[in-house]
Formats: structure tokens, sequence, C-alpha cells
């Protein structure tokens, strides 16, 4: 299933192809495109270059790892991403290294990594689905993650398969449209809300 963005300007196909399946295709990512994934997201920009992006990665080749990585989303997010090749939970380091000072773009930063990560994979034709409908504190325990870290976002990592097999109201989601604001709704002018 392809479901590409209908833009106001040309942007890259990377870009304009990328969207979030719901349902997976029974197919396995390779270790060769998940490294090439991870290397996206590590070349990504941060803060004083701190890089305060991790990942947690399990394949489902790895059934007690998934499982484990699975056991970290909320029910309602199990549900579909079980039938996904690969799951990883997104992390971010709260304080910075070179000062222990509080880093408050870390998220951002971890946002920017999992972008690259999504954009690379797009343009290999692998699907990326993240979510926040996680359980942070059983990934902390499960995984013993420490304080001064948090865990942001689950991923799910595969092909986009046909919705044929998911419940009613997921499948909708997945049949859906890709709908976005206009530019006229968020890249502002001389104030606030008046269209560049």
């Amino acid at each position: 299933m392809i479901k590409h963005a209908k833009t106001e300007y040309a942007i890259q196909d990377c870009i304009a192809h990328r969207w979030s399946p719901y349902g997976f295709a029974d197919r396995d990512v390779s270790e060769s495109d998940l490294r090439c994934l991870f290397e996206a997201a590590r070349w990504a920009p941060s803060s004083f270059n701190e890089q305060p992006w991790s990942f947690i990665l399990a394949t489902r080749t790895q059934s007690s790892a998934f499982a484990r990585v699975l056991s970290c989303l909320v029910d309602s997010n199990q549900v579909w991403a079980k039938a996904a090749p690969a799951l990883a939970l997104g992390i971010a380091a709260l304080r910075f290294k070179r000062n222990d000072k509080p880093n408050r773009v870390a998220i951002h930063d971890l946002g920017l990594a999992t972008g690259n990560l999504l954009a690379e994979a797009t343009a290999r034709g692998i699907s990326v689905h993240p979510m926040v409908g996680i359980l942070p504190d059983r990934a902390r325990e499960l995984y013993a993650i420490p304080d001064d870290y948090e865990v942001v976002t689950g991923i799910a990592i595969g092909y986009a398969g046909e919705p044929d097999d998911l419940p009613a109201e997921i499948r909708q989601r997945d049949l859906a449209p890709r709908q976005r604001k206009s530019q006229r709704e968020f890249v502002f002018g001389a104030r606030w809300q008046e269209p560049f």
C-alpha cells in the first residue's frame, strides 16, 4: 500500500512518500538495512553535537528480545506493532555530557535523529511508525535505564502491508487519506498567526 502526499510545493520523494502504516507485511528487514537506518540517525544534527539519542532495537527473529520491547508499548499499539519485523525504543539523555546541565532540546534532537531514520527508511522502501503510546516506566525497569534519560517513543520498522488483517478501527486509519494543515496555518510572518 502506498500513500503519497499531495504537496502544495515540490519536496523530496523520501518525505512525500513517507507515511506511518499500522499494517506490516510478513517480511523481515535485513540487518544491513537496519544498520543503515540507524547510521542515518547517527548523522542527525544536535545541540553542541551531544547526540543525546539512544535506541533499544529488537527484531522478530530475536523472539524474547522482541517480546520485551513489545511489552513496553501500550496495549492498543501492541495489537498492530507485533506484526512489524523490528521494534525500537527512542531514548533521550536529559543532561549535557559536557557540563552536566539540563539539555532542554534533548527530545528535539532525538526527534531529528528519528526523522533522519524515517527519511532513510522511506528512500529504501521501508516503513516506520513512531508512537508515543509506550510504557516508559516499564522500559526503564526492564532495561535499567538511568533516571537522567527519558524513554520518549516506540518505533515500528518494516514493510507496509495490506490493512486487511487489522481490527476495523485501525484498518480505517491505514486506509484514510493523508492530511496536513496548510502552510498558512503554521508559517507566520510579521505577527503571530499572520501567514508569511
